[in-house]
């Protein structure tokens, strides 16, 4: 049984869909227990340790991240826990750049799980295509703009699908992904105008993009009611975009993948 924590989410949900199109057993993790297809549905609020052990009964492999706005500390007794009713390996789902700032909280369950056996594969992406639903998607539905504090930076999007199938591969081949810390992004890197130009062609309606400053990107998130840390995590990831952190596309999503990774006009 492997576990999927938020497994309603974008990348949880096509890690729980590849699981399965592979024929393995998936507990599929929510707070709310929300039936996922071919899944077991539980329960599992990783602030609250009650609900803990049904969740890891039996498992032996879970698919972890850090729900939006819990911050990554709550999640160390967890995986504490998890360790120790076995229910590795674990494929952990952080963010790119982790590895080189202590400012993101995926770097704290970085360092725990490799502080520990070696049991575990990071997955590093770069910014998600999806994104531009979730969380750009009120702005370009509302003002048909995207608006991030981005400068001219270039992005390697990343499609959550794509995570998805990687993430499953590492939890059913743990073998030869243990101790693994992949980046992974797209193999073409864009700038956000010419992401709302594939957005302007596809929805047949101008999208312009709209550079923000960062205290002026902070204040619109939290009147759009963004938890205040992940508000501070989008605004760390859109500047360090100016640093040229998300421009690079690197090989290891396609090669993993066997094949080509999507686009973002995919």
């Amino acid at each position: 049984m492997i576990l999927v924590t938020a497994a309603t989410g974008n990348v949880g949900s096509a890690t729980v869909a590849a699981l399965v199109a592979r024929g393995l057993a998936v507990r599929a993790a929510s707070r709310a227990a929300t039936p996922v297809a071919g899944a077991e549905a539980v329960a599992l609020d990783l602030a609250d340790p009650a609900t803990w052990e049904g969740a890891l009964g039996g498992v032996r492999g879970t698919f972890l991240l850090i729900p939006p706005g819990l911050g990554g500390r709550p999640l160390l007794p967890f995986l504490a826990r998890a360790r120790g009713f076995g229910a590795g390996p674990f494929a952990f789902l952080s963010v790119q750049g982790a590895e080189s700032s202590r400012l993101v909280p995926h770097r704290a369950v970085e360092d725990a799980l490799t502080a520990g056996p070696r049991d575990w594969t990071i997955l590093r992406p770069g910014f998600f295509a999806q994104n531009l639903g979730d969380a750009y998607g009120r702005d370009i539905r509302d003002d048909s703009r995207l608006h991030v504090p981005a400068g001219r930076a270039r992005v390697a999007w990343t499609d959550a699908r794509d995570l998805g199938e990687v993430a499953a591969t590492a939890l059913a081949e743990p073998e030869a992904h243990a101790g693994a810390a992949y980046p992974l992004t797209g193999a073409e890197s864009l700038s956000f105008a010419e992401a709302a130009a594939i957005m302007s062609d596809t929805l047949g309606r101008p999208v312009r993009y709209e550079p923000a400053g960062a205290l002026g990107y902070l204040r619109h998130l939290r009147r759009r009611g963004t938890p205040w840390v992940q508000a501070l995590v989008y605004l760390r990831l859109h500047v360090g975009l100016r640093w040229g952190e998300g421009d690079r596309p690197t090989p290891d999503l396609g090669r993993l993948l066997g094949r080509a990774p999507r686009t973002l006009g995919d």
